[in-house]
């Protein structure tokens, strides 16, 4: 058997370990080896990802013949019609879908209700955690915060990095001098000067 596995986290922040060790319990029992991951940050309120993308292309050409997830909301997010679409195009391919913690058989009698349900959970998990970082961000700004990330640089660094560029010095010169990595001193001349400005990046 061709068995692959498709892992998923929504943010930079999260890990993919857990998900791992899940599946290769799960293949274990089958009898399985994992031979090829598909692994990837992103969010899943969208359908098209790099390495779903890859990995339907692969069953469309009949390299995986299972295929291990750790929850059937690791594919997809986006609705019940999307859900199904999914399964179905990896089952007319010849791919058997297997979820590690889901606990029931999405081949069984009552597959395809358990998978409505949980699709649609999926997609108001969606809908309510946009509604609450909405929220969040209305307090936050009404109380005189400013929502995002932090500044990575100092008070300090900022004038540092505004007197090097009067100088003409570039973004490399500036995160080498200061030992900023070179993105962060790229996003604070971005901040500070404007896209329509001409970066020194050299």
């Amino acid at each position: 058997m061709n068995a692959a596995a498709y892992i998923r986290v929504s943010s930079r922040g999260q890990h993919l370990e857990m998900q791992r060790h899940a599946i290769d319990r799960a293949a274990a029992l089958r009898g399985d080896v994992v031979a090829e991951l598909y692994e990837e940050k992103r969010t899943a309120s969208v359908l098209a990802r790099p390495e779903l993308d890859r990995l339907r292309a692969a069953v469309r050409a009949g390299a995986v013949r299972r295929l291990y997830v750790f929850r059937i909301d690791r594919l997809t997010r986006t609705g019940i019609r999307d859900t199904f679409e999914l399964i179905e195009e990896l089952r007319r391919h010849g791919c058997e879908l297997v979820t590690a913690s889901d606990g029931f058989d999405l081949n069984g009698p009552m597959a395809e209700p358990l998978i409505a349900m949980m699709a649609w959970a999926a997609k108001m998990e969606n809908h309510a955690r946009r509604e609450r970082q909405a929220a969040a961000r209305e307090r936050i700004e009404e109380q005189g915060g400013s929502w995002g990330r932090p500044q990575r640089l100092t008070p300090a660094q900022q004038t540092e990095v505004s007197a090097r560029r009067q100088k003409r010095q570039s973004i490399r010169t500036i995160a080498r001098a200061l030992k900023i990595p070179h993105a962060t001193i790229g996003r604070e001349v971005a901040r500070t000067e404007g896209s329509g400005k001409r970066c020194l990046k050299k």
